[in-house]
């Protein structure tokens, strides 16, 4: 961990391609491709690996894929604690406001986890979690809006690959053909392996603060 005042990542302004994916979700999960790898900036302040990120988009909405490995022990996940459950949260602002410091209608809060529910805790989940200090909620968001599967790593080694799917009408104001930019953060929570944000991570208040999330640009057909 660096040593650093000011963490270096709060010194960018990140800006992401989205890249167009026609067949998006599938029973099998997100078609996300090695053309939807998100670049990792958390070495700029912890050195080693990180959990890869892949999202897309097309009109029927965003999917998102994680890969967790080099874990040693099984995901702790609870459906009725998601923040304090190990997995994938996603913020994002379908209107990609950087001059305010807190959520608006457009700013939304997604989490994804695992394991958690069922039998042995076993089934995924996925749902919403407020943003604190919001100014006003977004739109209400069904459990049919929202998709998730988890499986293990093809590769050798401990760990989970998790799959997200975000519905287009689940997201206030999404539309890509007059806002084509969002703005994003995610955070890989884990209790063996700690967290790994996009942009500035805890102490920063990220979770609550727009201008501190990257943009998403949707690159493709419109």
């Amino acid at each position: 961990m660096t040593d650093a005042l000011v963490p270096p990542r709060l010194l960018f302004r990140f800006s992401m391609p989205c890249r167009y994916c026609e067949r998006l979700w599938t029973t099998k999960g997100a078609a996300l491709g090695e053309e939807h790898v998100l670049p990792s900036f958390s070495e700029l302040e912890q050195p080693g690996a990180s959990p890869e990120l892949r999202v897309g988009w097309n009109r029927s909405g965003l999917a998102f894929r994680v890969e967790v490995r080099g874990k040693r022990q099984a995901p702790w996940c609870r459906a009725d604690r998601p923040e304090d459950s190990d997995g994938l949260q996603v913020w994002l602002d379908t209107r990609d406001v950087k001059n305010v410091h807190r959520a608006g209608r457009f700013c939304h809060r997604l989490f994804f986890l695992p394991a958690g529910a069922g039998r042995g805790f076993a089934r995924p989940v996925a749902g919403v979690l407020p943003i604190h200090r919001a100014r006003a909620p977004h739109g209400p968001i069904r459990e049919s809006q929202l998709k998730v599967l988890s499986r293990k790593p093809r590769r050798a080694g401990d760990g989970y690959v998790l799959d997200a799917f975000v519905a287009a009408d689940a997201l206030t104001g999404f539309d890509p053909n007059e806002h084509t930019r969002l703005g994003f953060t995610y955070a890989v929570v884990d209790r063996e392996l700690g967290e790994h944000t996009l942009g500035v991570g805890s102490p920063m208040p990220y979770q609550e603060d727009p201008s501190l999330w990257a943009t998403l640009e949707l690159i493709g057909a419109k």
